[in-house]
């Protein structure tokens, strides 16, 4: 079986790498790329950019299986695009991806259907914007670009002058681009964040195992928002209490509107929590793996993903039993010096290409290229330094140590991921 997989981080390295344990699978090709190809026997990268391209490379090649990791394409339309082509893929078609590529939709999406969520309003104008934070009593308040901004679109702002930057960031200087056309302006809500990746296929929702990402580029959540800096799983906020709400107040409102809408897909729901003293609210959709809680949760699954992914086809995940390793995983970012700002790129880094991995031990690469035999920085969010343990405590260890054992100029990681323990 040849399988394609589309993106380049360290989300797409944890599927490759999944993946490649199933003995029908012939070969990954992993586009547009990503030096994890020189840790997996049977992985190529090839570059490719439009959705045509895909099209055209996955019939050339005999490709069996897409499968999409990052939200661009997905927005686009490509899982469209392949099933007028006759091309199996795994991931969500235009009118469910909207759920993420539109902030504005999906609350209006989580009001209609009765998800537990923060209280809100959207803009498109500033200046209405504006003028509706000027009579707002309770700060901090939360500022969203609606569409699509690399996990970085979000503000809280703690006073009025900054939430009026905030929107002028956004909506008037266009920070993120066309992602800030719209905004979506929220209640603050104070407590415990989680993510909860699932598998769907229409019929049902199958969750993952809990996880909980560090999106703060600071030690203690302070600084800019980033794509994420760490994540542990399980979420050991996620009591079966609080499991339990999130499946009746969010996942299966989800499901039914879903079916309302005619959102008819095999593929990945996201859901970003907030658990508060007055229960537990749904943030927003994802509709693909997260990064970087695919690289946490993965390495526990005993589960095989492709059989995960077939019987998603198949209509017929009500008759899986997920079940996972009883160990606790640590995922830590290493990332370029500056980032999420300006970084510098072409840094060698040590360590990797020679790292044998172990089963406590993995590392996954998010932005690095090969050039003459060595392995170059690439990107802002570099690698993933990722392991398991018996208790949360040991999985923390573990990971530090693992990052004493790689290194690249200017390389930056925090040191509390999952909590302070040193």
């Amino acid at each position: 079986m040849k399988i394609l997989i589309v993106g380049a981080g360290g989300r797409e390295h944890a599927i490759a790498w999944k993946l490649s344990q199933n003995e029908k699978v012939e070969k990954i090709f992993i586009a547009p790329g990503n030096a994890c190809v020189k840790m997996l026997p049977n992985a190529e990268s090839v570059n490719l950019g439009s959705i045509d391209e895909y099209i055209s490379f996955a019939k050339n090649n005999n490709v069996e299986l897409t499968v999409v990791g990052s939200e661009e394409l997905l927005v686009q339309g490509i899982v469209d695009e392949f099933h007028k082509n006759g091309l199996k893929i795994f991931g969500p078609d235009k009118k469910a991806a909207i759920l993420e590529g539109s902030k504005a939709y999906s609350k209006d999406f989580m009001k209609k259907y009765g998800i537990k969520t923060a209280v809100y309003e959207i803009f498109d104008n500033s200046e209405k914007a504006k003028e509706f934070l000027n009579n707002w009593k309770d700060f901090p308040v939360v500022i969203k670009a609606s569409g699509l901004a690399a996990g970085k679109g979000v503000i809280i702002a703690q006073n009025l002058n900054e939430a009026i930057k905030a929107v002028e960031d956004i909506m008037v200087d266009e920070k993120f681009g066309n992602a800030g056309n719209q905004v979506v302006i929220e209640e603050f809500l104070d407590g415990v964040e989680a993510s909860i990746l699932s598998f769907t296929d229409s019929k049902v929702i199958v969750p993952l195992l809990s996880a909980k990402d560090h999106k703060k580029i600071g030690e203690d959540e302070t600084g800019l928002n980033t794509g994420g800096m760490g994540v542990i799983s399980p979420n050991p906020f996620v009591t079966d209490e609080i499991f339990g709400k999130f499946k009746s107040d969010i996942m299966e409102p989800t499901l039914k509107g879903m079916q309302a809408e005619g959102m008819d897909f095999a593929g990945v729901i996201f859901f970003g929590l907030m658990i508060t003293k007055k229960g537990v609210y749904l943030l927003e959709y994802n509709m693909r793996m997260g990064d970087p809680e695919t690289q946490a949760v993965l390495p526990l699954l005993e589960n095989d993903l492709l059989e995960l992914i077939e019987k998603s086809f198949e209509k017929k995940l009500s008759e899986v039993k997920v079940n996972w390793k009883p160990l606790h995983s640590c995922c830590v970012v290493a990332a370029a010096g500056g980032y999420p700002e300006s970084y510098k790129k072409g840094d060698e880094i040590t360590g990797v290409l020679d790292f044998k991995e172990t089963h406590d031990n993995k590392v996954f690469i998010c932005g690095a290229k090969v050039e003459n035999g060595k392995l170059l920085t690439n990107g802002g969010r570099v690698l993933n330094a990722v392991a398991l343990g018996n208790t949360l405590e040991e999985a923390q260890k573990k990971a530090y140590e693992l990052l004493k054992t790689i290194n690249f100029e200017g390389m930056y990681f925090r040191k509390d991921i999952g909590g302070r323990f040193y």
